[in-house]
């Protein structure tokens, strides 16, 4: 077992083993951390706990030092110097011409490095600018594209439910959607309804796709032929929680509803359209 403290450095993001070198920590402390990128302020998310060897990558960077008052008073400083950089950043992209869309600024905590996050729908040369910016600001810098999944976490919003957005609030890490988890749920294959605010697939999907997936063994898709209790139909909807289905009779015309467990499946037969749904919005699965 090695003995590790946890730190983030943005909120909800991934959480980092440390090693605590001997110190104690507790949650919502302050500390300065040796990172890759260079010694960072961060936030204890986990106090010191030992955990499995196989679960951490060795060697742990180590826990420097709690954070001390003019540690505290640097990192503001640090912020402000973000947003005066964002500005002078956004600036010189219009300078350059250049088709990308600034996002954040962030400094590490000893000013060794500036990193500029941005995103856009392709590559973009950007070799001028970094010159032009490391001329500005005399320190490392480093232009970093993300998706438009990563630019909503980054900036926070609301979602179509009134809600802080989940990215944002509580996802660590974006987990994997897709447009059948959609059509699985019976939702409406609408961009503009299962799309959150990046332009994505709303991370939400995924929540209850395990309970619809189990819901819907056995269910008939629409269009297929069934045979009822009151003789054969073809399904015109289905009610995945209640576990029944609406079907046609064409002789007599009439609707009805059944339950799964007084129907019996003749023939499957998939919905041509929702297919054809799935496959042009795929792009909504990208970042």
């Amino acid at each position: 077992m090695v003995e590790i403290v946890g730190v983030r450095f943005k909120k909800v993001y991934k959480i980092y083993y440390f090693s605590p070198e001997g110190q104690e920590f507790f949650c919502g402390e302050h500390v300065i951390v040796e990172t890759a990128r260079g010694v960072e302020f961060g936030t204890v998310a986990i106090a010191n706990k030992k955990v499995p060897e196989e679960s951490i990558t060795s060697p742990l960077k180590p826990v420097i030092r709690k954070a001390t008052a003019e540690d505290e008073k640097a990192y503001i400083k640090n912020a402000e110097k973000s947003r005066e950089a964002f500005k002078i950043a956004l600036e010189k992209i219009a300078k350059h011409g250049l088709n990308m869309k600034l996002v954040d600024v962030e400094y590490t905590f000893d000013c060794g490095k500036a990193l500029f996050y941005f995103t856009a729908d392709g590559r973009v040369d950007f070799r001028e600018l970094v010159k032009d910016l490391a001329t500005v600001f005399h320190t490392r810098i480093e232009l970093r594209q993300i998706g438009v999944r990563d630019e909503a976490k980054l900036l926070g919003g609301l979602g179509a439910c009134g809600r802080n957005l989940c990215c944002n609030s509580f996802l660590e890490e974006f987990i994997p959607v897709s447009i059948k988890m959609a059509k699985e749920q019976s939702l409406s294959l609408n961009p503009t309804k299962i799309s959150g605010a990046c332009g994505r697939l709303m991370c939400c999907l995924k929540y209850e796709q395990d309970t619809y997936e189990e819901l819907n063994t056995g269910m008939p898709g629409t269009g297929s032929l069934i045979r009822t209790p009151d003789g054969d139909a073809t399904v015109i909807g289905i009610e995945t929680l209640k576990r029944s289905v609406t079907v046609k009779f064409l002789d007599p015309p009439a609707i009805k509803s059944y339950p799964l467990d007084d129907i019996k499946i003749l023939k499957r037969i998939s919905n041509k359209a929702d297919e054809i749904a799935i496959e042009e919005l795929k792009e909504l699965e990208s970042d």
